[in-house]
């Protein structure tokens, strides 16, 4: 072979090289994380790592990655994990059962934490029974994270009857959603009213689609009929205003919760948490409205509840191991 010729060859191989560096899967790169809690969250945060969705691992054994010191019982439920635009990780989550507060740490690594603070989000409405599942994303329009969660002001909402169950610390629960914005986590705006849908809604979790927004929300209606399933809503923005709900979500007939959803190859799986059955279950569309359900395929670490997941460096989960 001639020297040209050779050179050339070299030449050539050098730009295959780095056009299939440029196009390499996403997943070559990156990795799912599940971010979770067990028990009644006293132990902390808990992290899974995935290949593909379906077949998670807990890392560390199953150990936790941040212990709860804030809040009014010191619980860390319903962990909510953003990698922001900054590449630093933000995590919200549900600190006590009642109370107006949540808690919030950042992270630029999953193991060395800043202090963690308890907002008190709710402190406007001293009556305030509880604040529950945050959860946070980045506006990038607005330049702002955007936190949100469910909490009950009693007689703030009409609720449908007297009779409405009382739960273990006699308040009745009337959830509606409420939400603030930062830039800093330093100064936050005023708390307000997020989502009125005239029905007690928890768990909401929002993400980006298309040129809008979608909220999956749990109906958590008691009386006359108990719903316990999810809908969807539409915005143009994550401040709505939000369109009319869809019809209930599969599983039919099955007490759901926690929803937490990302787009793999194409599909939004959404996971939730079947509670009274004590097991996971997952669904997939691409459009969100014909749902495929995949739940006899996913595996998840024992125990796991109510959390968020997420695509992240491939490196982060490596040095997590």
């Amino acid at each position: 072979m001639k020297p040209q010729t050779v050179a050339c060859c070299v030449l050539m191989a050098i730009l295959l090289a780095g056009r299939m560096f440029a196009t390499a899967p996403v997943s070559a790169r990156e990795v799912y994380l599940f971010s979770y809690f067990v028990g009644n969250g006293e132990d902390g945060l808990h992290l899974a790592m995935s290949e593909d969705g379906l077949k998670w691992t807990a890392l560390r054994t199953g150990a936790p990655f941040l212990q709860p010191v804030v809040g009014e019982n010191k619980l860390m439920r319903d962990p909510c994990l953003l990698l922001g635009p900054d590449a630093v990780f933000r995590l919200v989550w549900t600190t006590s059962w009642s109370g107006m507060t949540i808690g919030y740490a950042s992270s630029t690594d999953l193991l060395h934490w800043s202090e963690q603070k308890a907002l008190p989000v709710m402190a406007h409405e001293p009556t305030t029974a509880n604040c529950w599942a945050p959860e946070i994303i980045y506006d990038d329009a607005q330049k702002h994270y955007l936190i949100y969660w469910s909490s009950t002001v009693p007689g703030k909402f009409p609720v449908p009857d007297e009779t409405e169950r009382k739960d273990w610390d006699k308040l009745p629960r009337n959830h509606r959603l409420y939400s603030t914005t930062t830039k800093d986590f330093a100064a936050f705006t005023p708390t307000r009213v997020h989502y009125e849908p005239g029905i007690n809604v928890i768990d909401e979790t929002l993400v980006h689609e298309g040129s809008g927004w979608v909220m999956f929300v749990k109906n958590e209606t008691e009386i006359p009929t108990a719903a316990k399933n999810l809908f969807i809503v539409r915005a143009p923005t994550p401040d709505g205003p939000w369109s009319a709900p869809s019809q209930p979500l599969p599983p039919a007939g099955v007490w759901v919760e926690g929803p937490t959803v990302i787009k793999i190859g194409g599909w939004w799986y959404l996971y939730f948490d079947k509670y009274r059955d004590k097991q996971y279950g997952l669904i997939r569309s691409k459009n969100l409205i014909q749902w495929e359900d995949l739940s006899d395929q996913l595996v998840l670490p024992k125990g796991i509840r109510h959390g968020t997941v997420l695509r992240v460096p491939r490196t982060v989960v490596e040095a997590l191991k």
